[in-house]
């Protein structure tokens, strides 16, 4: 089989999404938007802000705990974790139960670049949305609450 017939075979099992499905649409646009907003400032990656922005909300958390969170393999946060320790925005605790273990704690440096971060994407959001005619912007406005229950569903769902 060549790689043109494996493409084809594997573009006929997925159904091809609608140009105006409301699904495809909405992942779009937020697809587009969060990579408009992504804080640049501080060099920090999408990656490392995730994981980081999660400590933060979360309060200390084991780095195998923490990989469940965001969806990543352990080795891949304990790369995160690493230079995340690196830079000063997280440090580690001991686990008092397991002495093989330990707890990531976000810095007073972390939390800061985690209020930055968001700082600069609500801006970066408020200049896409001001360009909005009043009623796509209440529509936008209308949709919030379903959206924040539907992000809160992703989490608890991981």
């Amino acid at each position: 089989m060549t790689a043109t017939d494996q493409t084809e075979s594997t573009s006929t099992e997925l159904p091809a999404p609608e140009e105006n499905d409301f699904a495809t649409r909405l992942a779009v646009a937020i697809g587009r938007i969060n990579r408009r907003i992504r804080p640049t400032r501080d060099g920090i990656s999408h990656g490392l802000i995730s994981a980081l922005g999660s400590v933060v909300r979360v309060g200390e958390i084991r780095p195998g705990d923490l990989a469940r969170l965001e969806a990543v393999a352990a080795p891949t946060m304990t790369r995160l974790v690493a230079v995340l320790e690196e830079r000063g925005l997280v440090t580690r605790r001991p686990d008092p139960t397991d002495g093989r273990s330990f707890f990531v704690v976000a810095t007073d440096a972390g939390v800061d670049a985690i209020r930055r971060a968001r700082f600069e994407r609500a801006e970066r959001v408020a200049a896409l949305l001001s360009t909005l005619p009043p009623e796509q912007l209440a529509a936008v406005t209308a949709a919030i609450d379903g959206l924040e229950t539907a992000a809160q569903t992703a989490l608890t769902q991981r």
